[in-house]
């Protein structure tokens, strides 16, 4: 009973975490949105600094009509926002905060790939509502999303391989045993090859190439309304959570830190990743949308290439290390 009830405590501990953590990014991008770009509305709502800008947003959604286009295949249509969020959920249960079997939702021996399996799902939502809308904006979404998918899921997997190789295991507790800081100086550019191409799966300026509104009006999101569409939403910020996350994990060392990480572990996973969260919303009103054929073409001719000489280099280390 004792360990069902640790079992079900963790589990509901990253279900919290799920259903805020989000919404808090959510929250914060409005804000540093507001002050990068001098946006007054979002500084405005419920008084002081804008504090409930989020409840606004959470209102009107919930207040719009849910339409389903009568062309539409309407059970794939239905289906696909939960498709696009949920594999989120599954792929926090295998990100460790802490040192300790405690301090994780569920260890997986094979976490790297479980991980990045899972996350490729969840972009199986967007090309479900592209095709499933009876709209030729939408279908044009889907299509650009399957290209970014293809051009992209191969360096994030190469990058993660290369850390796995270097600590001799593909769990995610085990790369975090095995964690040395003299790792970073010869890791940076996986991580930032893993960084950028976790933007690109997940649509994120400037890599929001399948959305264009100012092209295809908001590609496969286009026919979508009310909760449904927030649900999309949340998708986009849980992704934040879980690339970043990851990114920790993989390359900042998670809950490694100084003055005593034992204790805090925690705090330092959460600080890194808050770090790299604001890094995200940083790009997005930074650098303005590729083009369909430079988000190629950085893929194939510069973050392939990087990430495969990232597994050469880490092979050299390896060999010279023993």
């Amino acid at each position: 009973m004792n360990d069902a009830l640790d079992v079900a405590l963790r589990l509901l501990i990253v279900f919290v975490v799920f259903l805020t953590f989000p919404l808090i990014i959510g929250q914060t991008e409005h804000k540093v949105m507001a002050h990068m770009q001098g946006r007054l509305g979002p500084m405005y709502a419920g008084g002081f600094h804008g504090w409930a800008q989020l409840v606004a947003d959470g209102v009107k959604f919930a207040q719009k009509e849910d339409v389903v286009p009568a062309g539409a295949d309407r059970r794939v249509f239905q289906l696909a926002p939960a498709v696009a969020l949920l594999p989120y959920l599954v792929v926090l249960l295998a990100i460790p905060i802490g040192p300790g079997e405690g301090a994780v939702g569920e260890v997986v021996d094979a976490g790297v790939f479980f991980v990045l399996a899972v996350m490729g799902v969840g972009v199986l939502g967007s090309l479900m509502a592209g095709w499933a809308s009876a709209n030729k904006f939408s279908l044009l979404g889907g299509l650009r999303t399957a290209a970014q998918l293809l051009a992209y899921e191969l360096p994030m997997l190469l990058t993660a391989a290369s850390v796995a190789m270097a600590a001799g295991t593909v769990s995610l507790p085990g790369i975090l045993d095995a964690f040395e800081w003299w790792w970073l100086p010869w890791q940076i550019v996986g991580a930032v090859v893993f960084f950028v191409a976790g933007l690109a799966e997940l649509q994120r300026p400037p890599f929001d190439m399948p959305v264009a509104d100012s092209e295809i009006i908001f590609g496969a999101y286009t026919e979508y309304t009310g909760l449904r569409f927030a649900l999309f939403l949340l998708a986009e910020y849980a992704g934040i959570v879980v690339l970043c996350g990851l990114t920790t994990v993989l390359f900042l060392g998670g809950w490694h830190g100084p003055w005593g990480a034992d204790g805090l572990g925690w705090v330092w996973t959460l600080l890194k990743t808050a770090l790299l969260a604001f890094v995200v919303i940083w790009l997005r009103v930074t650098y303005p949308r590729l083009r369909e054929d430079q988000l190629q073409k950085l893929s194939w001719t510069l973050l392939v290439p990087l990430s495969l000489a990232q597994i050469a280099l880490t092979g050299v280390v390896k060999v010279v290390i023993q």
